[in-house]
Formats: C-alpha cells, structure tokens, sequence
C-alpha cells in the first residue's frame, strides 16, 4: 500500500468549506427512502442484473455470458484538511462499491466541484493528485471527467467495473444461518469528527488515514467462494444501517455480538468522552426503531454502530463452513482486523426484518 502522505502545510483548511464530511454528508437514510419512494421507474432491461430495487452498491448490466458491467458513483465533501489525502480517501471510497460487488475496476472518470474564487488551484489539483494515485495503485486510469463551481469542495469517481454474471455479490442474497464478517474496524465518523474539534492525535489521523485508504479489492478475491452468499460495503449509514439493508433485501433478521465488533482504538476512547458525529444521531432517528438494543449497553457502543464509516470496510454474509476462507482472505489482504461479528436469522413471525444487539 501507497504511504501515508503527511499532512500539508497549506493554509487552507478544506473542512472549513464544508457543513458536513466523508460520508457523513449523505442525506439521512430515512429521507433517502421518502425521496426514492416518490422517484418514477424508470426502464428495467432483463440485461440489468442489479438495479435500484434492494440499495445495492452498483449497478450490474449483463454483457454477455462472461461478462457483466459494474457501474457506480460516490463523492463528497471534504472530510480531513490535507488536500492530497482528501483525494484519495475519496478516490479509495469510490472503488469500493466496485469490489463490493465482486468486481474488478477498470475505469475512472473524475467528478470535481470546487469554490474556485476560494480555493488556490494548486490545492485542487493536489486534490486531484491524491486520487489519481490511489487508481494507479488499484489499477485503472482516470480518463476524463466533470468540473463545475459551487459554494463546498467535492471530489468523487465514477467507476466502473467487470464481473462474472455469476460471481456478482448483491446485499440481498443472504441466507438464515449465515455468519456475517466485517472486514474494517469500525470510528472512522468519531475520528474526523474529533478532527473538526482539533481533539485528534497524530497517531489517531495516521490510523484513520490507514483504514479510509485502504482499497477493498479483496472483494474480486472473495466472491467466488463457496458458500458467500451476499456482500456489502459499509459507508455513511453505519454497520447498523447497511446491515439492515442487508436484513430488509434478503427478508431476514440478524444477530450483532457488540463485544466483538472491531473498533480503532482511538475512536472507541474518543466515543467514550461523548465524541460523535451528527450523521450518527441522524441515522439512529432514521432506523433505530428497526433494532433491538440492550438497555445494559453505553451510550458509546451505540455511537459506534450508527457511525458513518467513510471508505468502511466489506460486510460478508457467508455460511459457516465459508467462515475460516473468509476470514483468510481478508488476513492475507492485509485486513489484519477482520472479525466474524454476528449471524443471519429468519423473521419472527408476523415481524419485518430486525437487527438484535446482544453484548
């Protein structure tokens, strides 16, 4: 992996044009759903494998009978200072819906908007450098683009990707009995929210710069595995939040053991002293009557479940004898941290799709 960049000395500090950062600036779940319901269907060709119907991470059109495209688009607003690390914590974050989906990228296109009266363009094409370096290390070249003037720096990709038909991972293919894996650890949201205050150590940035710049592509590694059934990235919804899309397109419920979620270190001590993100109240207003919580649990465990994870990590649903070959591909990806965190059930009767936390 590319080595961490240290901060910049530019003067101009990005976050400061920005109401919200990272992924933390999606629009809440629960108005995202309101908005989508209102939206008309548009034309649904059989080629079109992955849609709009379950909130999946990309779009799949079939090509042929080995191939399959994997498209999708990811941006936002600036969530750390530093140029350069804005851009590729962006570009990182964009790819991975691609591996999400069990696909390989081959392609980028740059989408930038930037406040030009009040950016130097230096420090927008340190932007732009900052991406471009992660799409060398996945592979791929950025080959054109879209740039427009607005009030908030924005950085994102569109990418798209290839897949076999039949090796495409969607978030609603889970199956009872599953083992669900997380491949990241969780307080990316805690940490630049720590950040925005100045209350964030140099280690602390150095390990939130580690994990939202690490490229999933050990999603092209697992979805060929017997027994992976569905899989997921998790970004500005939280684990619960994408977990539950999980749930909600595969009618299921699931089980989350909170004592064995990975955390970093740094954000599990920031959420402790009452470190959260907006987006993170947010999104327990927009699904928290979904989940069933233990009234035994700090306040904190919550912050970390509803966290918005800026480039977060991939959520596995697997079997259980899938369990050990999962976990060793995340290990020999260098995803030292990924952890079996919980498990698939059926519905209860007469009840919609659950998420229970146990401790």
């Amino acid at each position: 992996m590319q080595a961490v960049t240290p901060p910049s000395s530019e003067p101009v500090k990005l976050t400061q044009f920005a109401h919200g950062g990272g992924c933390g600036c999606k629009i809440a779940p629960g108005l995202l759903r309101e908005i989508l319901a209102r939206a008309p269907q548009g034309i649904v060709p059989p080629e079109l494998m992955v849609g709009t119907e379950t909130s999946d991470d990309a779009a799949v059109y079939r090509l042929n009978d080995q191939q399959a495209l994997v498209a999708t688009t990811d941006f936002f607003t600036p969530i750390v200072d530093d140029p350069f690390d804005f851009g590729r914590i962006a570009a990182t974050n964009a790819l991975s819906d691609i591996y999400a989906m069990g696909g390989r990228p081959i392609l980028a296109l740059a989408l930038v908007g930037m406040p030009i009266a009040k950016l130097p363009p230096e420090v927008i094409g340190r932007i732009l450098e900052g991406g471009a370096s992660v799409c060398r290390e996945a592979g791929i070249p950025i080959a054109g683009g879209h740039s427009i003037d607005v009030l908030e720096p924005i950085y994102g990709l569109v990418a798209l990707g290839l897949v076999h038909p039949d090796q495409v991972r969607r978030n609603a293919d889970a199956r009872a009995g599953d083992v669900l894996v997380l491949g990241k650890p969780l307080g990316v949201g805690v940490l630049s929210a720590a950040l925005k205050k100045g209350l964030l150590e140099a280690d602390g940035y150095a390990e939130m710069l580690r994990h939202t710049t690490q490229l999933n592509r050990v999603g092209e590694t697992l979805a060929p595995i017997d027994g992976l059934h569905a899989m997921t990235d998790v970004t500005g919804f939280g684990l619960a939040g994408h977990l539950l899309e999980i749930c909600r397109g595969s009618g299921l419920s699931a089980q989350l053991r909170l004592g064995e979620l990975p955390l970093i270190d740094a954000a599990r001590q920031l959420a402790q002293s009452g470190i959260a993100t907006g987006a993170s109240a947010r999104n327990w207003a927009a699904y928290g009557e979904e989940v069933l919580w233990p009234e035994a649990a700090p306040e904190w465990q919550r912050t970390l479940l509803t966290d918005p994870q800026t480039s977060g990590g991939l959520l596995v649903s697997c079997s259980e004898a899938a369990v050990p070959v999962v976990l060793g591909a995340f290990r020999a990806a260098g995803f030292a941290r990924a952890a079996a965190i919980g498990q698939m059930q059926a519905n209860s009767a007469g009840q919609g799709s659950r998420l229970a936390c146990v401790l």
